[in-house]
């Protein structure tokens, strides 16, 4: 997956972390690829900008499904999934994904 952008990666584990466990009707399931993504995200901002920037987006990353719960309330479970999502894929691009490494 060298070729794809980090903030796609992550932003693609939002979206389909909550899409396999909504579909699946089997959260845990939806847990593992989400924590997959995250994963591979991970790794991609360590190698592209170090360990510390990695440990801030993979908080920002977790931060963001943990946000996504309160905000469904308020606005819809896919809504608020993309909100975070598209959040999480925009400070990617900004720290990791624009240097173009």
């Amino acid at each position: 997956m060298a070729g794809v952008p980090t903030s796609v990666v992550a932003a693609t584990g939002l979206l389909g972390g909550y899409g396999v466990a909504r579909w699946t009707k089997k959260r845990p399931l939806g847990g593992a690829a989400l924590a997959a993504a995250g994963a591979v995200a991970a790794k991609g901002w360590q190698k592209k900008a170090g360990t510390k920037t990695a440990a801030a987006l993979s908080g920002v990353y977790v931060a963001a499904f943990a946000g996504s719960h309160p905000l469904a309330k308020k606005i819809g479970a896919w809504p608020s999934v993309f909100a975070v999502a598209g959040g999480v894929a925009l400070a990617s691009w900004a720290a990791v994904d624009r240097r173009g490494k």
